[in-house]
Parts: structure tokens; sequence; C-alpha cells
């Protein structure tokens, strides 16, 4: 099938230069998130999890650009005299083993963040239940992605073209499933969180702080699903303009995360206690007028992590890097 659109040597050219600026946001937000899990900490107070999650993110986006930056040279320098039909073919040729492999890094990082959103949803809601579909949708994600790169290692270089009708079927049920995915987690995760934050609201003195996290999540769902669909409505009308957008998904999947995080650290610093007035007329309320209120709720069991797990019955804030 014959591609439309921006050429492809022009359009591969374009995605790693746009790639690269996203990138160097991502080392920003990358630098600044782990200050956020470090900074005034000690070793053993670290989220060693999340802190493993954001740096395997910085990884494989640095893999992903360093190989894009390599078939670019491939294409414009080494073999641009010597492959059969120039750069435009060398880019279109998905058997090459730079193609395969900067995809595998793609499937890779793709599976890590949809599987945090996932985790994050099994967290807030403490229940197995609530993830069964979404972890069904997250192993379709990974079976396509792993289908889909060894028919494009299997392909020759005169068949490999992406648009081939036994290789787009993969692909499309890849970003189909991915969007599918991330948006269930991604609205199951804010529903819960909302959810928790107006049932609480009435009893609390001051004002909740996780509204904001919830705008956080819902930006970085909606970035990321509006990216991925566009690359896949790309992809059914063999635009090569799915190039571009799918280069720059991989610095846009670790922005996302690194938002979140930033985000509920700004959170945990910047929490009130919450504070009710004593009884008046002791001499201690001039003092401390403003001591820990507590709210009973009777049968409320809830497992977000605005509330301390050991106490359910009892508003207190805590931690809330697992989101």
């Amino acid at each position: 099938m014959v591609a439309s659109g921006i050429p492809l040597d022009a359009g591969t050219l374009m995605s790693t230069v746009l790639e690269g600026i996203l990138y160097g946001f991502s080392i920003l937000l990358f630098i600044g998130t782990i200050w956020s899990l470090t900074y005034k900490r000690r070793i053993r107070d670290i989220n060693r999890p999340v802190a493993v999650v954001a740096i395997l993110l910085c990884m494989l986006s640095t893999a992903h650009i360093i190989v894009d930056i390599v078939r670019v040279e491939y294409a414009f320098v080494t073999y641009r005299s010597t492959y059969p039909g120039g750069p435009s073919a060398f880019f279109a040729d998905v058997s090459q083993q730079t193609y395969v492999l900067k995809h595998a890094f793609y499937v890779l990082q793709t599976l890590l963040a949809d599987g945090v959103v996932i985790y994050r949803c099994y967290t807030v809601w403490q229940s197995i239940w609530i993830i069964i579909l979404p972890s069904m949708l997250w192993c379709s994600v990974a079976v396509t992605g792993v289908i889909g790169l060894y028919s494009a290692s299997q392909s020759g270089s005169d068949s490999g073209n992406i648009y081939a009708q036994a290789l787009a079927n993969w692909v499309t049920a890849f970003f189909s499933l991915t969007i599918a995915t991330n948006l269930l987690s991604s609205g199951l995760l804010v529903y819960r969180i909302w959810s928790v934050e107006s049932n609480v609201s009435t009893a609390r003195a001051t004002k909740g702080t996780m509204m904001p996290i919830v705008r956080v999540l819902v930006d970085t769902a909606v970035l990321y699903s509006v990216v991925l669909f566009i690359a896949l409505i790309c992809f059914v009308c063999t635009n090569n303009g799915e190039v571009v957008v799918l280069d720059m998904i991989m610095p846009i999947v670790s922005i996302a995360f690194y938002m979140v995080l930033i985000r509920i650290a700004i959170a945990r610093k910047n929490r009130p206690l919450l504070k009710t007035t004593s009884e008046a007329g002791q001499e201690s309320s001039r003092q401390n007028a403003m001591k820990p209120l507590q709210v009973h709720i009777s049968q409320f069991n809830d497992g977000t992590p605005e509330f301390d797990k050991g106490n359910e019955d009892q508003l207190s804030p805590c931690p809330a890097e697992s989101v």
C-alpha cells in the first residue's frame, strides 16, 4: 500500500528533531522528579518503585532517541548512495534491525506506563476486581506489540512496508488497545479520587488537596490519548504523519508521568493539617486554638492515598506518592 502525505525521509528527520526537543523537556522534568523523591529524605524513606519507574522511562526514551539518530545517520550519510531507493526506501524498510529495536523500546515504554496507571487504580480502589478489565487490555497490548515486532522483523526488504496488510492489522490493534487501556484506567483512577474527595469535603476544615492532582491526571490522560488517536488516524489513512507523531509519543509518555509525580510532591508539601478549634474558655486553647479534626465515619474503608490504611475511620493526611 502506497503511503501519502509528507515524504518519509523528511518526516523522519522532522520527527527526530521534534522528539529531541520534547526529550529535553522530559529530562528537565526527570531531574525535578528525582529531586522531589529524594529531597531531604533518607534513603530508606525514598519511594523506590516510583524512582525505578522514573529511571526506566528516562532510559527507554534515551535509547529510543539514540536509535533514531543512528537511523538518520545511516540513511543520510552511511547508506545514502548505496541503499536501493535512497533514504526514503531505507526508512520504509521495517525489517531493518534499528527499526525493530526502536519500536521495541516504544512497546516496552507503553507497557510500563499503562502498567503504572493500572497499579494506581488498584492502589486507590483496593480491589483486584476493578483492574481485571484493564489488566486484560494490558495483556492484549503486550501480545499485539510482540506479534507486530515479530512480523516486522520477519518481513523482507522488498515487502517490508509498515502499511502492508499483515503488519497493519497488528499495529492498528496495538494503537486501539493502548487508547482503550489508558482511557479506562485513567477514568477509573480519576473517578475514585474525585468521588472520595467529594464525599469527605464537607468534613474538612480546610480545602482538599487532591483535586489539583485529579486535574493533572485528566490533563495527562487526555494528552496521551489525543496523541495516540492522531497516530492511529494517520496510520489508518496510510499517512506518513504517523511517523512524526509516533516518535513524539516516547517523550510525551515520560513527561506525563513526571508531571503527575511532581504535582503530587507539591501537594504533599503544601498540604495543610486538618484542624478545628478546641473548646472555648480553656487557657491552652488560646495558645493552640487549632487541633486535629477527627471525623468518624462508620463502615467506610477507603484505600486512597489520602487516608491512613491502619485507621479507616479517622481522616488524616498521608503521603500520596502511590497515586
